[in-house]
């Protein structure tokens, strides 16, 4: 991609925000509104993730009322349906067109680095300017996890991380392993399965929710229950909250549960985690029956605390039973051998890891991960913004980043008044 040049006047800006996905843009919006000079420096397009990391039948998971990004919430025919791609890549563009952000496409920051009189210096891949105060919105998946025991695999068989899946089509011809049965893994295996391809996948213990539960979307209950106001530090689990896996479910073809032992019903085969390779032989874990029980178990409990709430507060709502199980494994498999399965491709759905190496600030802990109160640092002018529940559990969603940035911009108005260097613009 080509590099643009930096605009004559850019020898200081009062913010830089690092990210020009939906984060950084729904800053820029509010501090367009609050006059503040910024720029937004983004590596490769606007909204780049979602044109270019997912797979052709993805949909959103969440109903689309919960697009709420500022300025530009939902507005069409269908609120409880799941936006698929290319309507979702639509609305994206109009939110970026609505917002006209002072971008920088396809400037790469390199280094960040507090300066001793107070600000930051900023080298990008096209040159370096000083800033009051620094935002990263660059969100937490930017590494692809795939594990060094891929290294091993035989060559023949072909590789992809989850961002590099397209479709069914594109894989060669034979078996497909999936490893990682998050919401990835969970949706790809089904979106290869409905295509009538033999899928085996190696689960791990992401939890799963229902889609609908007596007479709603389960997302609607846990909106009306209060779930998405709850802050993380009131949390029962607090910051550990942050490690936990998305639970798996889907919203194609209208939204609907993923069941793994329906899937297993219908031919697909599953393992436990996978724990080693040798000789073109995937060592297993004996989990595969933990896994689903837990798996169950999360589905089940979150469909009691509605339960609990619809009777606290007299609702009227169809009645539903728990979860029975439909297929229950019969033993443990420690073992797949990749040839004699038939085995073409795999399928890496194990995350991605946060990248901040180009950060030199002393505001991570010991995992590498930032502390912080709602984006805000102990370093006094740099921020966060965008990360798996920064504040709530839509931080790092279309519904809840247009708070988490509102509140930063407020922070951030504060912090350079408190300077006296905000330069507003004309």
């Amino acid at each position: 991609m080509a590099q643009h040049p930096l605009p004559i006047d850019s020898a200081f800006y009062d913010v830089v925000i690092v990210g020009g996905g939906q984060a950084g843009l729904s800053l820029s919006y509010y501090l367009q509104q609050a006059g503040i000079s910024h720029i937004v420096f983004e590596q490769h397009t606007q909204a780049h993730a979602w044109r270019s990391q997912r797979w052709d039948a993805f949909s959103l998971v969440t109903p689309n009322w919960q697009c709420k990004l500022p300025g530009h919430e939902y507005l069409g025919n269908d609120p409880h349906g799941f936006m698929k791609k290319d309507e979702i890549v639509g609305y994206l563009a109009g939110f970026i067109a609505a917002v006209d952000a002072p971008v920088r496409e396809g400037v790469a920051v390199r280094h960040v680095a507090a300066l001793p009189a107070g600000g930051y210096t900023v080298e990008t891949s096209a040159g370096t300017v000083t800033a009051g105060q620094v935002v990263v919105a660059s969100g937490g998946y930017q590494t692809p996890v795939i594990p060094r025991l891929a290294e091993r695999l035989p060559a023949d068989i072909v590789q992809l991380h989850s961002a590099e899946y397209r479709n069914p089509q594109a894989l060669p011809a034979g078996d497909v392993l999936v490893v990682g049965s998050g919401q990835s893994g969970a949706q790809i295996a089904e979106d290869l399965h409905l295509a009538g391809r033999r899928v085996h996948l190696a689960t791990g213990d992401a939890p799963r929710c229902a889609r609908f539960y007596r007479g709603k979307d389960v997302v609607d209950w846990l909106a009306d229950m209060g779930y998405y106001d709850m802050a993380v530090t009131d949390h029962p689990l607090r910051e550990g909250v942050r490690d936990n896996t998305n639970h798996y479910v889907t919203g194609r073809d209208g939204g609907r549960d993923i069941d793994l032992r329906a899937f297993a019903l219908q031919g697909m085969e599953l393992y436990g985690r996978v724990t080693g390779l040798a000789d073109g032989v995937l060592a297993l874990a004996p989990d595969l029956q933990a896994n689903l029980d837990h798996a169950d178990k999360v589905y089940n409990s979150i469909n009691a605390s509605i339960d609990k709430w619809i009777a606290a507060n007299g609702v009227d709502a169809p009645e539903e039973v728990p979860y029975a199980p439909v297929w229950t494994p019969q033993g443990e498999r420690e073992a797949l051998h990749l040839q004699d399965a038939g085995i073409a491709a795999v399928i890496w759905c194990i995350g991605f890891s946060p990248d901040f190496r180009w950060l030199d600030a002393p505001v991570f802990n010991g995992r590498g991960n930032p502390v912080h109160l709602r984006g805000v640092t102990r370093q006094p002018g740099l921020y966060f913004l965008g990360l798996p529940w920064l504040h709530t559990w839509g931080s790092g969603r279309f519904s809840g980043i247009a708070r988490d940035a509102q509140y930063l911009a407020e922070a951030i108005v504060a912090h350079s008044a408190q300077q006296g260097q905000t330069r507003l613009y004309a």
